[in-house]
């Protein structure tokens, strides 16, 4: 493996039990986030999604011009890729009138087609192999459709499925324990449970953060979105100073 490849995932964070705490974090506070400014603000689905978008463009370009590990440069970008996820969702159930079923139906294709092309392409989409600018821009477009397709999939289990705000974040958890089981136990590929994972954990911090701010005649909290938002960018940011924030092990293929 040249230098290269030993730099670009060195970006990438090793897979522990902190990163999943704080990217559940991160999701949650996309939800948030992206209602704060799409509807506390007014500004809607199609603006907010062109502000989120371009936040999310800029960090995927410092991410890939970094030299090394950043952990505030890579939950950043996170971060955004999940707000740009929740207005770019919000966007296509709804002002696009393609429901919470038709946009699940088509993000997951997005996806799928990403993770897809990704591997036709490098021959592997597990994060140990991102290893140049080709393999970080699939990184990231794939994490973007994740994250949008997480807050469709949301949206679509707490309200139209009926299971409504805590009955969606139970189904999720238990999801997120099954995928747990299957590492801890089985043989099942690693790189397929990672993703399924990372694509669970947004719809779970989806529907967390919608029961936050939501209103209480449907279900939810009615917090402050500014007061939730701020609250959970204050835990992401104690999370990554007190928890191991270590790069990547660097392997030849996967």
């Amino acid at each position: 493996m040249n230098d290269t490849m030993r730099n670009a995932v060195a970006k990438v964070p090793a897979v522990t039990a902190g990163f999943w705490l704080i990217k559940i974090l991160a999701t949650t506070l996309g939800e948030t986030g992206g209602d704060a400014v799409t509807m506390s603000m007014g500004l809607g689905y199609l603006v907010g999604t062109a502000i989120f978008a371009t936040i999310f463009a800029v960090a995927v370009g410092w991410q890939i011009r970094a030299r090394e590990f950043h952990p505030f440069l890579y939950w950043t970008t996170v971060v955004a890729s999940t707000t740009v996820g929740t207005t770019l969702a919000d966007f296509a159930d709804r002002s696009l009138g393609i429901g919470y079923a038709g946009g699940t139906a088509l993000l997951l294709a997005l996806l799928l087609a990403s993770l897809w092309s990704w591997r036709r392409t490098l021959g592997s989409v597990s994060v140990e192999s991102v290893g140049d600018t080709p393999s970080e821009l699939f990184y990231w477009m794939t994490i973007m459709f994740s994250q949008t397709l997480g807050t469709a999939l949301g949206d679509w289990l707490a309200d139209t499925a009926g299971f409504g705000y805590l009955g969606a974040a139970v189904v999720f958890g238990a999801a997120l324990l099954v995928v747990l089981f299957l590492h801890l136990r089985t043989q099942v590929s690693k790189t397929a449970l990672f993703w399924a994972a990372f694509i669970l954990t947004r719809p779970l911090g989806a529907v967390v953060g919608d029961f936050l701010d939501k209103p209480v005649a449907k279900g939810g909290l009615d917090l402050s979105r500014y007061t939730a938002s701020a609250v959970l960018l204050v835990a992401i940011v104690a999370m990554i100073l007190l928890l191991p924030q270590k790069p990547a092990r660097v392997t030849a293929s996967a």
